[in-house]
């Protein structure tokens, strides 16, 4: 299959739009996941395997627990000082969750039960998503033995950033893409009539909505769906990566950098730009720059992924 055949199938398999269908796939090649050649094996072996769906009740669960800790979680961003709304903390904070959730649903499809640690800090301090619990099979519980950290994003990410010394609190490190787009808190509120019974109800008590207009209203908002989560790949601490370990493409003027795996740091497209002589902008691909001067970084297509590559790091836990 080719990559609009894929994008038709991903489209029918998990009920969204062929445009973001399309830059499913479009991602997968950028990140360097898949290329045009053989983006129909990145789909049978690679996205399909570790692709998950969270249902109602998981989107539930995860929605309290983000709103349980919102009020003790920081509003800004790792490295900069954007503050969110509430709404907005708890919309990011409950994706950040389905993430973890995704994961423990992926590693429970191949016989291991984890309990997630949910409790307060940075917004972007993914290490709340620390596995607290590892259950395998005719085993009891017990404290995993090796960390795992949780990286939750969208479905453009094709970055897995890790800022400061988040590389090092844990062994390894999980990239799950969560496909909640940017109405997930609404389409949630409406199936359990939170506008029909109360926000639309209201409005038509008060004399601001007529019933039709009501009904208009409610058909506008999103549908809640099962959210698919693709648990992209991971990596490990060890044995450690080079530094500068980049790929990209050099044009006339610029050099876009589009795949890199190992530390960063703030001298680093500098460094490139003297080495590439280039004359402009040294920047990476889709984002162009990080907003922190230091950490790890890997492109997607750098990740470990296989099923041996879970069977191993599963057998260490």
């Amino acid at each position: 299959m080719n990559a609009e055949k894929i994008a038709s199938e991903i489209s029918k398999r998990l009920s969204v739009e062929e445009a973001e269908a399309s830059m499913i796939v479009a991602k997968a090649i950028t990140g360097g996941e898949a290329s045009e050649v053989n983006i129909s094996d990145w789909y049978e072996q690679r996205f399909l395997p570790n692709l998950v769906l969270i249902d109602e009740d998981g989107y539930s669960r995860m929605c309290i627990d983000a709103l349980k800790i919102l009020d003790k979680t920081a509003a800004t961003d790792y490295g900069g000082s954007r503050q969110r709304d509430m709404g907005q903390l708890w919309a990011d904070m409950t994706r950040g969750y389905l993430g973890e959730f995704a994961f423990q649903l992926f590693l429970r499809s191949k016989g291991i039960e984890i309990t997630l640690g949910h409790e307060k800090g940075e917004l972007s301090d993914y290490l709340v998503g620390d596995i607290r619990e590892v259950r395998k099979s005719g085993e009891d519980s017990r404290p995993p033995k090796l960390q795992i950290g949780i990286k939750t994003t969208k479905w453009n990410g094709i970055w897995f950033d890790l800022p400061g010394d988040q590389f090092n609190h844990s062994a390894a490190h999980t990239f799950i893409k969560v496909g909640t787009g940017r109405n997930h808190l609404f389409a949630f509120f409406k199936k359990i009539s939170v506008f029909k019974d109360k926000v639309l109800k209201v409005g038509q008590d008060i004399g601001l909505l007529t019933a039709d207009e009501s009904t208009d209203l409610y058909n506008l908002l999103p549908t809640f769906k099962p959210v698919p989560a693709y648990i992209s790949g991971f990596v490990l601490r060890e044995p450690g990566y080079p530094k500068s370990s980049y790929g990209g493409r050099k044009g006339r003027l610029h050099y876009k950098i589009n795949s890199w795996s190992g530390p960063i740091s703030a001298l680093d497209l500098q460094n490139i730009k003297e080495k590439e002589n280039i004359t402009g902008r040294v920047e990476f691909e889709g984002i162009g720059k990080f907003s922190h001067d230091r950490g790890y970084l890997f492109n997607a297509g750098s990740l470990l992924w296989k099923q041996e590559d879970w069977k191993r790091l599963i057998e260490k836990m």
